[in-house]
């Protein structure tokens, strides 16, 4: 008997959110996705906080205190103007959460797009996709930067479309094969046997075979945007002056390492702990998603 299209959906909705769940579960469980998940969770919860609340003004300067040590009023001291850090640190936490959302978003929706066009069965668009991609990924995303930088100028926009071409371009080439593994199979001949679409077969038969190592890829692409923005505004073309970020922190007082060397190790602490913590929860992900090596997740 067929079941109403409401149950299916309702049914598909549970797995979903069980599925959500034993992959929580497992991650949670190794004491490396317990720090990536504690430091992930700080960060968005730091991000959120900043956005009402940080212990000094970003504008509040003191012209008698530059480069003071670490005080009760100021917690981690204050920067070259007698700004205070740790509120430009704080502040910094939800310009470097935007960003990285924006770049795997955009990673993310380039990266299925170009992966559908290469396992195409229209062998004409599945070859030049094939063959741009090969072409393309060669160019470092700094150098994509520093084009986009020529007619925008210092921005966030030029980051996120940076990082969101060179790790959209990344995906689709890692995830082609199991694409195309789906797409040649069995069950996909099936339906479009039965007249299904490409894009119904894309998108309720390819990608959730994929969807295993997009979100991998997707983890791994938000912590090199964390390193990608601190690069880029060093280089002077990432987040304008007067904008608060972590590589605006570093970039600011860099130069002064071998003299104020705390003022450096503040931001420069913070990316490495982020970026670790993404690129862990990436690996813990991984596992947590295979069915393979959950065998929790089989029994759905």
């Amino acid at each position: 008997m067929t079941q109403p299209s409401g149950k299916v959906s309702k049914n598909r909705g549970t797995k979903s959110s069980n599925k959500f769940a034993i992959v929580l579960r497992s991650i949670w469980r190794r004491g490396e996705g317990k720090f990536a998940l504690i430091v992930l969770a700080l960060w968005v919860a730091v991000s959120l906080i900043s956005l009402v609340w940080t212990p000094q003004s970003l504008w509040a300067t003191d012209g008698y205190h530059v480069w003071a040590k670490p005080s009760a009023a100021h917690w981690l001291g204050t920067d070259g103007t007698g700004a205070d850090v740790f509120s430009w640190l704080m502040a910094g936490a939800h310009t470097n959460l935007f960003i990285a959302i924006l770049a795997v978003i955009f990673a993310g929706a380039l990266g299925i797009l170009l992966m559908g066009a290469m396992v195409s069965r229209n062998s004409a668009l599945s070859n030049v996709s094939v063959v741009a991609v090969d072409a393309l990924i060669s160019i470092p995303t700094v150098l994509i930067a520093l084009i986009l930088a020529v007619p925008m100028g210092a921005s966030v926009a030029v980051i996120i479309i940076a990082c969101g071409i060179g790790y959209g371009l990344n995906l689709a080439r890692i995830a082609r094969p199991q694409a195309l593994l789906a797409a040649n199979s069995d069950y996909v001949a099936s339906a479009l046997s039965y007249g299904a679409s490409g894009f119904s077969v894309m998108l309720y038969h390819i990608l959730p075979n994929t969807m295993p190592t997009i979100m991998v890829q997707l983890s791994l692409s938000a912590g090199t945007a964390v390193l990608a923005e601190s690069g880029l505004t060093y280089l002077g073309v990432g987040v304008p002056s007067g904008v608060p970020s972590w590589g605006h922190s570093l970039a600011t007082s860099v130069k002064f390492i071998n003299v104020y060397p705390l003022t450096v190790l503040w931001p420069g602490l913070i990316v490495t702990v982020v970026v670790v913590a993404l690129n862990v929860f990436g690996d813990v992900l991984r596992d947590a998603v295979d069915p393979v090596t959950n065998p929790e997740l089989r029994e759905v």
